[in-house]
């Protein structure tokens, strides 16, 4: 039987008991538990029969960066909201997997692994939910070549955001078959999809419902992993396939949460261009959450 906990703040629109209870009418072998939260409490305080026992902890929080305000103000910000949560998952599930989907994942992701590795604990139990970024590079391949949509599998590395974001045409058949002339274009439209559902939502909100989406594809993959099941998906984690030491690639999960990170195999002269510029980038965020890391520490 799974149990699902859901967590929200007092404050919410939608109490947890209420979310829970819809959740609860889905006809599938699980039983369904609401918690909440005052957005003062600290979670290592108050969370201990929320968490006790949990195998996969998905975390979306966070609040969207506000306009004028510095990049670092808003990190140390959604930091802090990921760290009171992790802190919380180091002492009561210590071998969960937590999956962070908190802005900005490129910084936040080694900012809570380095602090979850000071406190003893393995770095392959962290990771960065990217499975948003396959999804929408899937629906815009099968959009633009007609191809069926559960045959197309293009990898997205690098990171999560803008430029950081690369997805490889070339190893998906489907896409390798798009004009080279139409892949800059492509490539952006993924880079700027999160920015094109703000503008349509009219800065009222961001991606949540694709978001969802997404991130149960992820935990599904991960569960599949922990039950002793092949599953491979695309996260953002601790990393050596590249120069960089966090990075997003193929990772199969398994009994301790990340089991294989895939190297990213050939590219394309167009995609070693684009890896070279975002390499920079993503480095200067990663670097952010190091920082963070270690001026920080989780409690006891």
């Amino acid at each position: 039987m799974w149990l699902n906990s859901v967590s929200t703040i007092l404050l919410a629109m939608v109490p947890a008991e209420g979310v829970a209870a819809d959740l609860s009418h889905l006809n599938k072998k699980s039983k369904v538990t609401g918690y909440a939260f005052d957005k003062k409490d600290r979670a290592i305080e108050k969370a201990a029969a929320c968490l006790t026992g949990c195998h996969l902890v998905l975390v979306p929080a966070g609040v969207p960066r506000k306009p004028g305000q510095d990049r670092k103000d808003l990190l140390n910000i959604n930091c802090g909201i990921a760290k009171n949560i992790v802190e919380a998952c180091a002492k009561y599930c210590p071998e969960a997997v937590v999956a962070l989907i908190v802005n900005p994942v490129n910084s936040v992701v080694p900012a809570m692994c380095e602090l979850w590795k000071k406190k003893g604990l393995k770095p392959g139990k962290i990771l960065g939910v990217t499975s948003l970024d396959v999804v929408r590079v899937g629906k815009f391949v099968h959009e633009l070549t007609g191809e069926t949509i559960e045959d197309i599998d293009v990898p997205v590395i690098g990171g999560h955001a803008g430029t950081t974001i690369l997805p490889l045409f070339s190893q998906c058949p489907s896409a390798s078959a798009i004009s080279v002339l139409k892949i800059p274009d492509l490539d952006k439209k993924v880079q700027d999809a999160g920015t094109v559902v703000v503008a349509a939502k009219n800065g009222k909100g961001s991606a949540t419902l694709s978001m969802a989406y997404a991130g149960a594809r992820l935990g599904r993959a991960v569960l599949a992993g922990l039950n002793g099941e092949a599953s491979v998906e695309c996260a953002y984690v601790a990393s050596t396939v590249t120069e960089l030491p966090y990075f997003a690639s193929k990772v199969a999960f398994g009994k301790d949460g990340v089991e294989t990170i895939h190297p990213i195999g050939d590219l394309n002269e167009y995609e070693k261009g684009r890896l070279a510029a975002l390499t920079p980038v993503l480095l200067d965020e990663i670097n952010a959450g190091l920082e963070y890391a270690k001026e920080n520490a989780f409690a006891a």
